[in-house]
């Protein structure tokens, strides 16, 4: 166990985050502590458990300084209390990456189950597997370590990080992940997710990642699939079904397709549509799934349900534009403070999507029917608020399920946002290479004058 100091039980006495802990109990996180070999390393005013919490605390309040963050989970205890930039970064230093990976493998879980609206398909949990970048602040070791996506122009304005993880749909829970330099396709980060699968899901991911390894991969853990694919593939139908439909075979590569050799039997559906409004009228498209009974799964329907695996790109949306609260980049200037803060980030989503969904779950409806933003927003209000003692914890849990369950979305209109940006160009001059550590001046202002006579 942990040894703390005077100060630090004097601190915990005023400790913000009581209500997480129901989420994310302090016990666990010793728990990981002691097997990441950090629960040795100990510091009086700043040991390694608050730390946890502390990086935890940035990513739901990803626009304040760390020590307003710091204020934000602890009280004020006086002069001197607050500690130092320097201090805080040394201490992050310390806590390093593999308590977050740790404590993320034993918090994140799948949280629907059959009677949850919207989360499952015929008794099969409806997954999607997608990926998206983030961007990084401009050290030399970001850049090092992750790289800078390619442009046209010049290089990326920042280095980025590739995140792909596999989604629940139907709560938005970011179950599984990898986090790669740019550099990495998704497609081969895709690969040791799929291994994750599990027998009763339903898989859907966009035309990027087919491939006949992934496809048996797929099949091989018991789950199916149902994929976007391009429309100019070639698959050759040996039967067609009622609906439209037909069954054929994908094969390794053409040698196998000649030889008719390890093919596996899927089932293509083709399709467009014909509101002149909607993108992709008159445009062929194509999927591919291993759900091959058109009486059971009927094309239509499966159409229509493929469409879900968007909700994935919102979960993307809530972790990139309202956890992180419009800040441009991530904080960290190191690589492993890099994963730390996205570890982080990712378990705060969790933690977040457990609050909406046992507040849905109150109000008997779908959890992608809360509000997102509108839940991180009352989590910030609510969390000073958490009082010390555990009955008092109780009503004060009570009352914030009660308030997120009023933040219902109204339904989905029918309509569609063009994907265009407003601003493109610019007229100031592209940042170079020879711009990113500029020469600094070697006087201050007052002694660099020189008056003209």
């Amino acid at each position: 166990m942990l040894a703390l100091g005077k100060e630090v039980v004097a601190l915990s006495r005023a400790d913000r985050l009581a209500g997480l802990k129901r989420i994310v109990p302090a016990a666990r996180i010793k728990r990981v502590l002691e097997q990441s070999g950090r629960s040795g390393r100990r510091c009086l005013r700043l040991p390694a458990v608050f730390m946890v919490w502390f990086v935890l605390a940035m990513g739901l309040f990803h626009r304040d300084c760390y020590r307003q963050v710091f204020r934000r989970i602890m009280a004020w205890g006086g002069p001197g209390s607050i500690p130092g930039r320097s201090t805080l970064c040394e201490a992050r230093h310390r806590l390093g990456v593999a308590p977050l990976v740790r404590l993320a493998g034993e918090t994140v879980t799948l949280l629907a189950h059959p009677d949850t609206p919207g989360a499952f398909y015929r008794g099969m949990r409806l997954m999607a597997l997608d990926g998206f970048v983030i961007d990084l602040p401009d050290s030399p070791l970001n850049e090092r370590v992750f790289g800078r996506p390619a442009g046209s122009r010049a290089p990326g304005a920042f280095p980025q990080a590739r995140v792909v993880g596999l989604c629940e749909a139907g709560t938005h829970v970011m179950w599984q992940w990898r986090i790669k330099p740019i550099r990495i396709a998704e497609q081969t980060m895709a690969d040791g997710l799929l291994g994750r699968l599990e027998a009763d899901m339903l898989l859907m991911w966009d035309r990027g990642f087919l491939s006949y390894a992934r496809v048996r991969r797929v099949a091989e853990q018991g789950a199916h699939l149902l994929a976007r694919v391009k429309s100019n593939l070639v698959f050759e139908p040996f039967s067609r079904l009622s609906d439209g439909s037909y069954l054929a075979k994908l094969y390794r590569c053409q040698k196998d397709r000649r030889h008719d050799r390890d093919g596996i039997i899927v089932r293509i559906i083709d399709y467009t549509f014909d509101d002149p409004n909607r993108p992709g009228c008159g445009q062929k498209h194509r999927l591919l799934t291993t759900l091959l009974d058109p009486l059971a799964d009927p094309a239509a329907v499966l159409v229509e349900l493929y469409h879900v695996r968007w909700e994935e790109e919102l979960g993307i949306d809530e972790i990139k534009t309202h956890e992180m609260d419009g800040r441009a980049t991530m904080r960290s200037q190191t690589p492993a403070g890099v994963i730390q803060e996205i570890y982080a980030m990712l378990i705060d989503h969790f933690v977040i999507r457990v609050l909406m969904f046992e507040a849905a779950a109150k109000k008997a409806i779908a959890p992608i029917r809360l509000s997102f933003t509108g839940t991180l927003k009352i989590l910030g209000c609510r969390l000073p608020e958490c009082p010390a003692r555990p009955a008092g914890q109780r009503r004060w849990w009570e009352n914030l399920l009660t308030e997120i369950g009023e933040e219902v979305l109204p339904l989905r209109r029918n309509r569609i946002n063009p994907r265009v940006i407003k601003r493109k160009m610019s007229k100031w001059l592209k940042k170079r290479p020879t711009h990113r550590h500029y020469p600094q001046p070697g006087k201050f202002f007052r002694e660099s004058i020189v008056l003209l006579r």
